[in-house]
């Protein structure tokens, strides 16, 4: 009982990341039974830097970035938990304000598929990486590294949350997720999108998206783009308990073919193999 409930959180800090708006309060449309895969080898992580520490770049054996290198895992900057992000639905930006909102729209909407690695770290600090695969528009596929049991796949309509330690399957509308903003074809973030805030230095422009949901609170998702290459490094999001879920992407590979086959959830029914 005690290991099957430290499941069932695991799986439900990392739902989180993508169905923050539901994960602890709606009922998934669905829960299934998977088969359990062979397990992938463990790889151990260094403990997290500074909050505002710098990414290292140096050579990995993984999928090639766009920029023709590739990168060790990055050092997700966790934002302050003390921040006040303004909540005003009417929130006004200014000129520059508005044309670096407008540089993570286009590049947003420029993506038709984008292959990568990522480094999420929970609200207890804890650390998982894995990789991830984005076909627009509304197709996404996270996998991650053993020891962790989650795999997130949507299918342009429908996300699954599988666990392969429980053998289970939760179903959530796309549309009810964060993700959908990623996944969208084109965005405009400020007229599609309830943005509160828009910051730029000399590493990231960050832009933060409130949604506000009568029975269950207020969420964000902050997007955080780097200003010298203009590519997307990493995103949090904060449940409506003020909890934050960072993940922060790198070898990134717009130019790399998907295989449709990620994308696709068995809505069947499996029997759990016997161990």
């Amino acid at each position: 009982m005690t290991q099957q409930s430290t499941h069932r959180g695991l799986r439900a800090g990392l739902a989180l990341l993508i169905a923050t708006s539901l994960a602890g309060v709606a009922t998934p449309a669905l829960a299934q039974s998977v088969p359990v895969p062979k397990p992938a080898p463990v790889q151990k992580l260094s403990p997290p830097k500074a909050r505002d520490g710098s990414v290292q770049m140096s050579a990995q054996d993984k999928a090639p970035a766009t920029t023709g290198a590739t990168q060790t895992p990055p050092n997700p900057v966790i934002p302050d938990p003390n921040r006040n992000v303004p909540a005003n639905i009417f929130a006004t930006f200014d000129a520059n304000q508005k044309a670096q909102a407008a540089r993570v729209s286009s590049y947003l909407s420029s993506l038709q598929t984008l292959v990568g690695n990522f480094v999420q770290v929970g609200p207890d600090g804890s650390k998982t990486k894995g990789d991830f695969y984005i076909q627009k528009p509304g197709k996404v596929r996270f996998e991650y590294e053993a020891p962790s049991p989650i795999a997130i796949i949507a299918d342009g309509s429908s996300l699954a949350v599988r666990d392969t330690k429980l053998a289970t399957q939760d179903i959530y509308p796309l549309s009810q997720t964060p993700l959908r903003f990623l996944l969208s074809d084109r965005i405009d973030l400020l007229k599609d999108t309830n943005v509160v805030n828009v910051t730029a230095d000399d590493i990231y422009i960050s832009v933060t998206i409130e949604e506000k949901q009568a029975l269950i609170g207020t969420s964000r998702l902050m997007l955080m783009v780097g200003v010298k290459d203009g590519q997307l490094k990493q995103w949090t999001v904060t449940d409506p308990q003020g909890y934050d879920t960072t993940i922060a992407v790198y070898n990134l590979d717009s130019s790399k073919k998907v295989d449709p086959g990620l994308f696709k959830i068995d809505f069947t029914n499996y029997i759990t193999p016997a161990n």
